[in-house]
């Protein structure tokens, strides 16, 4: 390996949304710096089932909105 030219490596601590803390190792910042976090995997719908939007504008939702009337679906 080539000295000289790869980040420095430290320890820093995550602060999560909702106040919890935990130390790692990081090339963010200096050494002892904070990382606060705005979305993490207690608060982010991918992880937590949050609200879910389904947009059907296929043909399908198209046959449904022309024929609805006619009691098919």
């Amino acid at each position: 390996m080539k000295k000289d030219i790869h980040p420095d490596y430290h320890e820093i601590t995550v602060v999560l949304t909702d106040g919890e803390e935990f130390k790692t190792r990081s090339t963010y910042g200096e050494p002892g710096a904070v990382l606060r976090l705005d979305i993490d995997p207690s608060t982010h719908p991918a992880w937590t089932g949050g609200p879910q939007r389904l947009l059907d504008t296929g043909r399908v939702a198209k046959f449904r909105n022309k024929f609805k009337g006619f009691g098919l679906g």
